[in-house]
């Protein structure tokens, strides 16, 4: 088999699971990733040490690499590397999404544009930048406003009158200054975006694009109702037990108004009496653990058949299997700090639970949304029917016990 390149950051937790999906079937993969550039090989991998914030740097890296080495496909898991493999590919001759359609997906504002100009439903929008204070006499209310550079949900924060804009303007700026945020010297962390809020149920569609063709490989229901003032998603269930129809047209729509081309999509989209709306859509697989939640033909896992698409078999002929299935992104209930996790046993053993797994560390101080970036971890069900998967989610979550203690003083 040829060479699978796979750009990842450190922090991901999606790399592990390409990795063991790759040794499994026997797919050479070398992993570009933003480890220590100081250190030789800090954890001896052979893995390409890059800087996603510094994409020219990065892809002539890349490119030095594949000249001695050669590679038939390339992946990018998580947004930070996108940018890199869209660049790299054009370069490398390789088929992938091209750099302006990756640069749309990853900035609000350009995504929205392009949804507007291809005649897909849009809401009222606008930029302001970070360091102005916004004049708020034309913004309809109720209003959404998010970071245009980041993903999941961090940052977005509703506002139902000018004192909650004020607000909610204050502390996303004050986000987008962390230096997680600012060590990505990306543009887009100079601009909040805010939008007319849309109401309605949310869904996330799983897709793969092969030159232009989009292969829908799951579309997953929200059954939490997303209402704000914040947007922590928590469970995904699929089949959907809406019409999808409409969705899948809207995807395709947006895929061809922003120009992606060869490989994983995910979308973000809201339904209501006026239509589908699209609210996001990333040139990359579904993040986190999130996609054990998907198996395919005999039971192929999501990492399989994104590793063999890029290596260029067909998998047209992979469905999802017939069984309903869901994951639980368990929420950070408040900050502080982990110091116990109770129940997981108990949890794992409700009927129609697959797994439980705890990502978060004993000790770990803990962040909720909108400042946060992770979850405490994922449950993981099936089942014959996606009522029963979702109740079995619910089950497990209550079952749990998460001890939090107040966060430590800052000296």
């Amino acid at each position: 088999m040829g060479r699978v390149l796979l750009l990842s950051t450190t922090t991901g937790y999606q790399a592990r699971m390409f990795r063991e999906a790759a040794e499994r079937v026997g797919i050479p993969l070398v992993l570009a990733s933003d480890r220590c550039h100081v250190l030789e090989d800090p954890w001896r991998d052979g893995a390409i040490p890059v800087r996603f914030e510094k994409p020219g740097e990065s892809v002539r890296k890349i490119v030095e690499f594949v000249r001695e080495n050669s590679v038939s496909g390339l992946v990018a898991i998580g947004d930070p590397p996108t940018r890199v493999a869209a660049l790299a590919a054009r370069e490398l001759g390789l088929d992938y999404h091209p750099p302006e359609a990756v640069e749309a997906c990853r900035n609000k504002h350009l995504a929205r544009e392009r949804y507007r100009a291809a005649g897909l439903p849009a809401p009222w929008y606008t930029a302001f930048p970070t360091g102005d204070e916004p004049r708020v006499d034309d913004v309809p209310f109720p209003c959404v406003l998010k970071p245009l550079g980041l993903s999941a949900s961090r940052g977005v924060i509703r506002a139902d009158n000018p004192e909650e804009f004020r607000a909610a303007f204050r502390r996303i700026r004050s986000l987008l200054r962390a230096p997680d945020v600012r060590r990505m010297r990306d543009e887009a962390a100079e601009w909040i975006q805010v939008e007319s809020y849309i109401p309605g149920c949310e869904v996330a569609v799983e897709g793969i694009l092969t030159r232009g063709r989009l292969q829908v490989l799951a579309v997953f229901d929200k059954p939490d109702p997303l209402e704000g003032p914040y947007f922590e998603e928590t469970i995904y269930i699929t089949p959907s037990r809406l019409n999808v129809d409409a969705i899948i047209e809207a995807v395709e729509r947006a895929v061809a108004a922003v120009g992606l081309w060869h490989g994983p999509v995910h979308a973000e989209l809201r339904l209501n009496s006026q239509g589908v709306w699209m609210l996001e859509m990333a040139a990359r697989p579904i993040g986190g653990l999130c996609a054990r939640a998907l198996r395919f033909g005999d039971g192929m896992p999501l990492e399989e058949l994104i590793l063999r698409h890029a290596l260029g078999e067909a998998v047209e002929r992979l469905p999802r299997e017939r069984a309903a299935s869901g994951v639980m992104m368990i929420p950070i209930p408040k900050a502080g700090v982990l110091e116990a996790v109770e129940n997981a046993e108990q949890a794992e053993a409700i009927p129609g639970v697959e797994q439980v797994e705890i990502t978060a560390k004993l000790g770990q101080k803990l962040v909720p949304l909108p400042e946060g970036a992770s979850y405490l971890g994922f449950i993981f069900a099936r089942g014959d029917t996606p009522e029963f998967v979702e109740q079995a989610l619910r089950r497990a979550h209550q079952a749990l016990r998460f001890v939090i203690s107040a966060s430590l003083p800052v000296v």
